[in-house]
């Protein structure tokens, strides 16, 4: 009977270790997700502000400066609406507008 004391002790020992493991890998993941939380607001915050950005500098830029920028970017940047409407809809905004 000793012997089956015993193994129940140590089975606690190993369900106690095992209990704090997971509550520190549960804080940690908790910890990691707070962060990334915090990332992507700051993400999001800067996207829009760059969005805006871009779209004064369309409005400002030239015909001529979009159309030397456009030529500039790869195919593959551009998104499918803005190939198709070429020059008409530029992608950036110029380098050259100064706001």
């Amino acid at each position: 009977s000793a012997s089956g004391a015993s193994v129940v002790a140590i089975d606690n020992k190993i369900e106690q270790a095992m209990d704090l493991v997971k509550n520190h890998l549960m804080y940690a993941v908790r910890e990691e997700v707070e962060v990334l939380k915090e990332q992507i607001k700051e993400l999001l915050e800067k996207n829009s502000q760059l969005e805006r950005e871009n779209s004064l500098l369309k409005t400002l830029a030239s015909p001529e400066q979009l159309e030397k920028f456009q030529s500039r970017l790869p195919a593959e940047v551009l998104c499918p609406e803005e190939q198709n409407l070429g020059a008409a809809a530029p992608a950036q905004h110029s380098g050259g507008s100064a706001v």
